[in-house]
């Protein structure tokens, strides 16, 4: 006899309610087993250890916002990478992209910082990361529609790229020479301040781009095309998608929403 003892079949959607219960009660999980190797390991009462890291973060206005600081910079890079992922396409290269962004941004507050005003050069300070990450992105995708070279090593490697440039450019700008340093560029600040919150405007923009990007992936044409090509590039051809293209489309827009971080 040759019976099947099991059978295994896709679990339907769960509720929004199911979902989060899954969450939290991963979460609080991983807190316990947190807790009992902590205690094991030191001996430490990790109820306190819990309460010193939760003051740490959220104890004093400074650190709340600057724990939302961090928090929304980490959530635009996430954001980055999802298109990428979504189409199966493995960017683990947002380190290098960022970074080529920031150099982008750097060049611009050092070269014109004292030629144009602020409010033509901020516009051009972003312009130049978001093009400057975009085309970092779009060089592993280029290979990858072209000659299936392997994206994960690809885009690994150009963050050691990355990270000599900005290296080289360091010691080129370095002040004073020989500090290994560039120093802060504008000790008033650059972005405006809203709400009376330097961070705020961060946490607003991160915030409004999560939105953006939940729309652009789910209830537009290219998201459809990104979902399709990730779930089969052989059905994506047959049904007209130009997967070359939708490829280096992808990573030029991850790309750039890590310069934009």
């Amino acid at each position: 006899m040759n019976q099947k003892l099991f059978h295994l079949s896709k679990r339907k959607e769960l509720p929004w309610y199911g979902a989060w219960g899954i969450r939290l009660a991963a979460i609080a999980i991983a807190l316990v087993v947190c807790g009992f190797v902590t205690t094991a390991m030191t001996g430490e009462n990790p109820v306190a250890i819990y309460e010193t890291m939760w003051a740490g973060a959220f104890g004093t206005n400074r650190r709340l916002w600057n724990t939302l600081q961090y928090l929304a910079l980490l959530l635009c890079v996430s954001l980055a990478v999802t298109p990428a992922f979504r189409m199966k396409f493995w960017n683990v290269g947002g380190e290098g992209q960022i970074l080529v962004g920031g150099l982008a941004t750097a060049a611009c507050m050092i070269l014109l910082g004292d030629k144009v005003p602020n409010y033509i050069l901020i516009p051009i300070m972003l312009a130049c990361a978001l093009v400057a990450g975009g085309v970092w992105g779009a060089i592993p995708a280029f290979f990858k529609a072209k000659w299936n070279t392997n994206e994960t090593l690809f885009t690994l490697m150009m963050n050691y790229v990355a990270t000599q440039l900005v290296a080289y450019f360091v010691i080129v700008w370095e002040v004073p020479k020989g500090s290994g340093k560039i120093g802060i560029i504008n000790q008033s600040g650059w972005l405006p301040v809203v709400g009376g919150q330097k961070y705020m405007l961060t946490v607003l923009v991160v915030a409004i781009l999560t939105g953006l990007v939940y729309i652009y992936l789910n209830w537009t044409k290219h998201g459809y095309e990104i979902s399709v090509v990730g779930e089969s590039v052989n059905t994506a051809r047959y049904v007209g998608i130009k997967v070359d293209w939708v490829i280096i489309r992808t990573m030029l827009l991850s790309g750039a929403l890590c310069g934009l971080a």
